[in-house]
Formats: C-alpha cells, sequence, structure tokens
C-alpha cells in the first residue's frame, strides 16, 4: 500500500514529517560543525583546506529505502552523489529492516552506532527513540521551510522531519466490485469483511502500529478492543510487514486473496506511475476514514565518530535538492514546504482533509501496554 513493479515498490516505500526560535541557533551549530569539521592550520593559514575528517559516512535505513544500484543509481542516490561531490564525504546506505527492527538495533547500540545518521524513525517511534537517547541533538539549517507542527514534535531538535504521509487501509477496486461489495468507506466496513483485510503486526511493522493507533484514535480507550475483537473474530489476517501484506496478500499487487490491505494515502500514485500498461486511474482506492498521519524522521546517532559529516548530511536531507526526490521515490510528502510537488503525483495521492492522530506523550506512555493488549487478542 507485476513482479519488477512489486520490487521496485517494495524498495521505494513505506508506508508513513522544530523550527527553532530564530535562526542562530541553527547558524551556531552549523558553525560549530565546520569548526569541527575544517581543523586549524598549525601555520596559521585561515586559506588551507585539509578537506574532511573522514571520507565516508553510514546512512542507516529501514528496508524500503532504496538500495544504490551502481549501473542505475536511483535519483535519490544520485542527489547524494552530489553532496559527496561538494563535500568529499561519501554517503553508505545500511538496510536495517523494517522501522521497529531498525529502532531495535538502534537503542542497542546506542552511543556505539552502526552507522553516523538514522532515516526514518516516525512519530509513533519516536518517543521510545529519544528514551533510548539514540540521538545527537542538532538544530539543522534550514529549518525555516519545514512544517512548524512537525518541529513541535521535537522542541530539542533530538531530530529532524524529512517527510510525512498517511498510513491508510487500501482496497483493490476491481476485486471489491468483482465480489459485488460497495467500495469500503469506514472503520465499520472493514470489521463486515474482516476476512478480506490484511494488517501488520505493531510490534513489528510502522503502518502497523499507526494502524492500531488509528483504531484507538477512532474509538477510544473504551472501545478499541472490542473493535479488534471482531476483526480477529471476522478473520482479519496478519503479517509481520508491509511487503508481505502488500506483495503478499493483497489481491493487486501480489496476487493474493485479500482486498483490503494497511497501506499508505500515497500507494495509489506509484500503480499508476509504474504500472506494466498505461493507467488513466488508479486500479486502488483509499479509505480515507482510516487514515493516520505518519511524520518520518532523520538525526545524528549519538557516538558518531563524524558528528561535523553527519550534520552536514542531515542539512542535505531537507535541502530543496534531496526533498525534490522524495515524492516520486519513496511515495511520501517532503517535510520541506519549499518543494513543489510533481501533478502526477498530486492527481492521484490522497491527503485527507483531517487524518486521525494521537498525542506523542500518551503514545509513548501507552504503546507497549497497547501492543501487549493487541497481542492477546489478535494472536491469543
Amino acid at each position: 500500500m507485476k513482479s519488477l513493479t512489486a520490487l521496485l515498490f517494495a524498495l521505494l516505500l513505506v508506508a508513513t514529517a522544530c523550527a527553532s526560535d530564530d535562526d542562530s541557533s541553527s547558524e551556531a551549530s552549523s558553525d560549530d560543525a565546520t569548526t569541527e569539521s575544517s581543523g586549524d592550520d598549525d601555520d596559521g593559514e585561515d586559506g588551507a583546506d585539509e578537506g574532511p575528517a573522514v571520507d565516508s559516512i553510514t546512512l542507516v535505513a529501514y528496508d524500503s529505502y532504496p538500495a544504490d544500484d551502481l549501473d542505475e543509481p536511483n535519483p535519490l542516490q544520485i542527489a547524494l552523489d552530489e553532496f559527496t561531490a561538494e563535500t568529499g564525504v561519501e554517503v553508505e546506505i545500511l538496510n536495517a529492516g523494517d522501522t521497529g527492527t531498525m529502532l531495535a538495533k538502534a537503542e542497542l547500540t546506542a552511543g556505539n552506532p552502526e552507522g553516523d545518521v538514522i532515516w526514518g524513525i516516525d512519530n509513533s517511534f519516536l518517543s521510545r527513540a529519544i528514551d533510548a537517547e539514540i540521538f545527537e541533538p542538532y538544530a539543522a539549517n534550514g529549518l525555516d521551510a519545514i512544517d512548524p507542527a512537525f518541529l513541535e514534535l521535537v522542541p530539542n531538535h533530538e531530530a529532524t522531519p524529512v517527510d510525512f504521509g498517511d498510513v491508510c487501509v487500501n482496497y483493490d477496486i476491481a476485486a471489491v466490485e468483482g465480489a459485488g461489495l460497495d467500495a469500503p468507506a469506514s472503520f465499520e466496513d472493514l470489521a463486515a469483511n474482516a476476512d478480506q483485510l490484511v494488517v501488520q503486526n505493531p510490534g513489528t511493522s510502522s503502518p502497523g502500529l499507526a494502524f492500531l493507533l488509528a483504531t484507538i484514535a477512532e474509538f477510544g480507550e473504551d472501545g478499541w478492543e472490542d473493535y479488534w475483537t471482531e476483526l480477529a473474530e471476522g478473520g482479519v489476517s496478519v503479517t509481520d510487514g508491509w511487503t508481505d501484506a502488500y506483495y503478499g496478500e493483497f489481491t493487486w499487487a501480489g496476487g493474493g486473496d485479500r482486498s483490503l490491505v494497511v497501506s499508505y494515502g500515497s500507494s495509489p500514485p506509484f500503480e499508476v506511475l509504474f504500472a506494466a500498461e498505461p493507467l488513466d486511474a488508479a486500479p486502488t482506492g483509499v479509505v480515507e476514514a482510516t487514515c493516520f498521519r505518519q511524520i518520518e524522521f532523520a538525526g545524528v546517532l549519538a557516538g558518531t565518530d563524524a558528528p561535523s559529516e553527519a550534520q552536514a548530511l542531515i542539512d542535505f536531507l531537507i535541502s530543496e535538492r534531496f526533498q525534490t526526490e522524495i515524492p516520486m521515490n519513496l511515495f511520501v510528502f517532503p517535510a520541506n514546504q519549499d518543494v513543489e510537488l510533481a501533478p502526477e503525483f498530486v492527481d492521484f495521492a490522497t491527503i485527507p482533509e483531517s487524518s486521525l492522530s494521537l498525542d506523542p506523550a500518551t503514545i509513548a506512555e501507552n504503546r507497549a501496554d497497547w501492543i501487549d493488549r493487541w497481542t492477546e487478542i489478535v494472536a491469543g
């Protein structure tokens, strides 16, 4: 939320986006970074250029971040190559699995990280990441272009918003019509057709957790468990991650037997733009009432051996140059509000007028308990 298309989208997608009080903190951080990376010349020659302290850094990313192909570099990698040309610092991508798995690894290695920058911690996992102290706070240059609502989630600059989207239930239009069903429009419609729905485990999957949070936001603390009981008794299917659900059990993309899947509001435009045969309309639809806003962050990993270079990469990741490539390659929306979206993306993506949400503090306080209770209900 077609094998060649499936492989590409599995690598591209996922899913699930603090301005400083003034520009001085960002400028100060940038100045500090410059000072640390340039060093002092023993002879006092201000013009000497010693180059970067390191020649490569590692960007830790979730499994749907596209890997580099030496024969056909993807646009995100081409942008990173420009960063390398400008700074002399190469960026290596380390695939760390689904967001939940990636965070678990980062928690275990906090202070002695596998990489230097991490990409893809979303707002449903953010408080957990902050509590685990995996981030080295940094006020990036360019925060004035980021939506202030996103920045409010990281008031101490623990991480930087890089993109946003909505986790929503998608449906296979032809399969639903072929079964003589009306297009689903509500959570109740999903429960009535639970044997057609595949979701992800919220303990291991970012979209799975977002969908659980959506049901809690919709039905409240007193009603969400009853809703999931209804889904479980109705035959809902559960996978560990998004790829297995979308490209395994979903009728449209995976040839499975489930016509409803938890995916993203931006899944339909991908299906149009990368269809084997040209399409005038999306083959999949979105149940807007189920959409939960997901904001993703990147951050400097605490304990990095290259803090100045890591900070420079964060600056680049929210620059217009890099952010311009996000919609058509990760199929989420850029956090940088100055980026103009391609018409093809806007025409087919779903942007709900009002997405479901929960206060991050409430998520932090209850996440573990909610997942435990969900497991008891759904997995027995």
